[in-house]
């Protein structure tokens, strides 16, 4: 494996950070990570340096905050907080990109569209506009040219990740290259606006019934690959809200709605809006909250849904064994996973976690942990485990800050009953319905031409077994052994019954004053039954002696 020229500039800089920093995220002989005074400052450190390297490594470190496997606990803490801080470009770029991107002029589309933005990252910026309906939009513009360098920097991504896995431990441990290619479909997900636009559609149906929050919804015919237009939903964000303005608001009951309608979205619609951080969710002008930017989004299929509801439920309820089996249920061991340790330090994790207080219960934190501990000993964590940490995480410091006494573990056991009886009635879907009745129409029309078919072979004796996972050749050995034994019996009772019947026959020729005939059928019968005796003795003792 070998990497192109052009890789090896991005190889040396990000190269230059693993040296750097990677002694202090090194595990040490007990698998723990080594810590240090000043690994908060190191961890800082590393931060900043990725966000001048760009808006693919900025993107690099919010993923690897999450991977509480990989880092120690300061470095997570750091990069968790990083944030796109970036210049917004030109007006004249984001009057060129919408011309071209809908095909008409901004003046004829718009009939207001300010110049400066309101939000700016790094793929892209966000202008207040209105519609010539006179519709409040909120106008999401792409960086020109940000795609190319993110498919240069994603190359040299994954060719340096394949070369780690290659050549080193860690690389064959943790799969460097599926994180990457993983990373890379992400990214590319949050390029195409069209699939944002997706997401709100299907996150507003999803939260449909909950007064308390809005998802802003897009304008179609105004949407293209790198330009979003969507409602404008007028607000300020819960991270810039000041400790007065949060005193105004009804904050344990938006609080409660918020983490309630995140338990819908994981174990109920098996999609969710993956980094609900507290610049995305707004408090808008009449007290409600607002989810922005789903560019992210994860999807849980419904059998892992049911293990998510075995694991929160017997973490918030302190049964950690439990905990540690659906765990190692939902995982993937590694070569150097130790079960035994993994179940201990589990249980030790969830005890811990029932005897804290309400102000140090931390459901993302608690999934991240057990993330840590399941790489500690080889188990690997599926990434929708991995991602609903991360929301989780960030939906901790949301609703600390609506509420400061909130507690996680109390909402999940009151809604646990709830949830499963909206589970069941979910999957109870018109769909579903027709499906299982086509299954029942289909195997009621086979059944009369199946039934007739075993009822002609078995009056025809071609009724056939086909028994598989069983070793044939040893059932013969034993069944001819069976039958070996029975013959042989046959032939000692023949020989004694027909000794008997020739006693009775007079002859002259005598052994021991009784037919010599005689005599000798019962000497050979009598031998013959000793030696199926003895056969039968040592065959048996080996069993008899497994059995001790």
């Amino acid at each position: 494996m070998s990497l192109r020229p052009k890789d090896l500039v991005r190889y040396k800089d990000l190269g230059l950070l693993l040296v750097k920093h990677g002694a202090r995220a090194r595990r040490d002989g007990d698998g723990e990570f080594l810590d240090t005074e000043d690994a908060e400052q190191d961890a800082e450190h590393l931060a900043l340096d990725l966000e001048e390297m760009g808006p693919t490594f900025v993107k690099l470190g919010q993923l690897l905050s999450t991977r509480a496997d990989l880092l120690p606990p300061a470095y997570l803490n750091a990069l968790s907080r990083l944030q796109d801080k970036v210049e917004p470009f030109d007006f004249q770029d984001v009057e060129r990109i919408v011309t071209e991107e809908l095909g008409v002029k901004m003046s004829k589309a718009f009939e207001s569209f300010d110049e400066r933005p309101i939000a700016s990252a790094s793929l892209g910026q966000v202008h207040h506009a209105v519609l010539r309906s006179g519709r409040a939009v909120a106008v999401k513009v792409q960086r020109p040219d940000i795609r190319e360098r993110i498919v240069d920097d994603m190359d040299a991504i994954e060719r340096i990740a394949e070369f780690a896995d290659s050549h080193t431990k860690a690389g064959r441990q943790f799969g460097f290259a599926d994180m990457a290619r993983e990373f890379r479909r992400s990214l590319m997900s949050e390029l195409d606006y069209r699939e944002e636009a997706n997401n709100l559609r299907i996150l507003a149906r999803n939260l449909a019934g909950r007064e308390r929050i809005v998802v802003p919804l897009p304008v179609d015919d105004y949407t293209t690959a790198h330009v979003l237009t969507m409602d404008y939903v007028p607000g300020r964000s819960i991270g810039s809200l000041s400790p007065a303005a949060l005193a105004d608001i009804d904050g344990p009951v938006l609080a409660r709605e918020l983490f309630s309608a995140y338990l819908d979205q994981i174990l109920i619609d098996g999609f969710f809006h993956a980094d609900p951080h507290p610049g995305n969710v707004f408090i808008t002008d009449d007290g409600r909250l607002a989810l922005l930017d789903l560019g992210m989004v994860a999807r849980v299929d419904p059998d892992m849904q049911d293990r998510l509801i075995k694991l929160l439920l017997a973490i918030t309820e302190g049964r950690g064994k439990e905990a540690a089996d659906v765990a190692i249920d939902i995982g993937t061991k590694l070569d150097h996973y130790d079960g035994d340790n993994f179940v201990r330090e589990a249980t030790r994790l969830v005890g811990r976690n029932q005897s804290a207080s309400i102000s140090d219960i931390h459901a993302g934190a608690l999934i991240s942990e057990m993330t840590r501990v399941s790489g500690m000993n080889g188990l690997r964590l599926p990434p929708e485990l991995t991602m609903l940490g991360k929301a989780l995480l960030n939906l901790d410091e949301v609703v600390r800050a609506l509420d400061p006494d909130f507690d996680p573990n109390a909402v999940i056991q009151a809604e646990s009953a709830d949830l499963m009886q909206r589970k069941l009635l979910h999957t109870v879907s018109p769909g579903n319905i027709m499906s299982a009745a086509m299954d029942a129409k289909e195997f009621a029309e086979r059944l009369p031409g199946r039934v007739n078919k075993v009822m002609d072979a078995l009056a025809e004796g071609e009724l056939t077994l086909n028994i598989q996972g069983i070793d044939e050749a040893n059932i013969m050995r034993g069944v001819q052994k069976l039958a070996n034994r029975i013959a042989a019996a046959l032939i000692v009772a023949s020989l004694v019954i027909g000794a008997a019947l020739i006693m009775r026959i007079p002859t002259q020729s005598r052994l021991f004053g009784y037919p010599a005939l005689a005599i000798v059928m019962f000497l050979v019968a009598a031998a013959a039954g000793a030696w199926v005796l003895v056969s039968i003795f040592l065959s048996d003792l080996p069993q008899r002696r497994r059995r001790r």
